[in-house]
């Protein structure tokens, strides 16, 4: 099983949880990242292989390498939940030597047909969660994701608690960036969003991010309050998902933070801009009303695109229409 992107991963999570409760006889090994291998801490029945995509699996004779590295754990059947060139070439390598293989359908088409800007199909897609189902289904394994069972809450370290006090009573997480600009809520209204939930001195406010310039931004938006916290940068990222799995409530842009939430069986509130959870990628097990949505009848062309890589001119705005008290009535 390939696996990339963080989102992408943390969503196959809860189908690979209810995959080995509902079917214990079967072992199933992941292959992804180094760096995502804390993902699939604790599930039972499931191990996972490291891909080394700088070294020993880098290239076309890399993924020749790979390809008999996983031969030699005689496998049975090869599900790709990730469907891109490098797991295309695996899948076939399966394929060719009798191996039963499944594919997930991303459904293109009509994720083209819900982002085009005239003659829109405005429709709720399959989520990524029953797509991810189907490639089991096409190797004979039926998933009931109605009944989700989600690991324990995480005991937090000495080194959390060093950073977030030990006498928290709410914790709200809050992460405010998203891959593409399109995606991410006003830092004015997200630092208003901040200062109100900050006058109840119940909450704590964690703020995730990472990276130089998100750091520098989240301390701006946490200054001079005792109760937001920048998390970036102060923990692992084992000890960030410990962190999370504690969160009563995540606010999160449609980003991998939200579904490194909802894996967790956090609650999560999400913000769409120029993408929709129509096109199947809201967080698991959340219904849709924690999806808040920037207005249609202002911006009637979105969803501009899947992924929010696409800018459309005089859409820039489209998220100021997500007001700061529907956000803090969701929350």
């Amino acid at each position: 099983m390939r696996l990339s992107a963080m989102g992408d991963v943390a969503m196959t999570v809860p189908v690979l949880r209810a995959f080995v409760n509902q079917h214990p006889q079967v072992k199933i090994t992941i292959i992804s990242r180094p760096f995502f291998k804390p993902f699939f801490k604790g599930i039972p029945n499931l191990s996972f292989f490291a891909f080394d995509e700088k070294e020993r699996h880098k290239g076309f004779l890399g993924l020749l390498r790979l390809f008999q590295d996983l031969k030699a754990l005689e496998i049975d059947a090869f599900a790709d939940l990730h469907n891109v060139l490098r797991s295309k070439i695996i899948r076939n390598l399966f394929a060719l030597s009798g191996k039963k293989t499944a594919s997930v359908d991303k459904g293109r088409a009509e994720k083209k047909a819900l982002t085009q800007p005239e003659n829109k199909d405005f429709q709720q897609l399959p989520t990524m969660f029953e797509r991810h189902m189907k490639v089991f289904e096409q190797l004979g394994f039926t998933i009931d994701l109605s009944q989700p069972e989600f690991p324990e809450k995480a005991v937090l370290s000495p080194e959390i608690l060093t950073v977030i006090g030990a006498n928290h009573q709410k914790l709200i997480g809050i992460a405010p960036f998203a891959q593409y600009d399109s995606k991410v809520y006003p830092l004015d209204l997200m630092q208003e969003v901040i200062n109100k939930l900050a006058l109840d001195t119940t909450n704590t406010i964690l703020l995730f991010g990472g990276g130089k310039k998100e750091i520098e931004i989240l301390d701006s938006l946490s200054v001079s309050k005792e109760n937001v916290i920048n998390m970036a940068g102060k923990i692992k990222f084992q000890q960030e998902l410990q962190l999370i799995s504690n969160l009563d409530v995540m606010l999160s842009m449609d980003s991998g933070n939200a579904h490194i939430a909802a894996m967790l069986g956090v609650k999560v509130i999400t913000l769409w801009g120029a993408t929709h959870p129509y096109a199947g990628f809201s967080p698991f097990n959340q219904p849709i009303e924690n999806a808040l949505v920037s207005d249609r009848n202002l911006f009637p062309k979105l969803p501009t695109s899947v992924y929010g890589n696409k800018k459309v001119a005089g859409y820039e705005d489209a998220m100021r229409t997500i007001t700061v008290d529907a956000i803090l009535k969701a929350l």
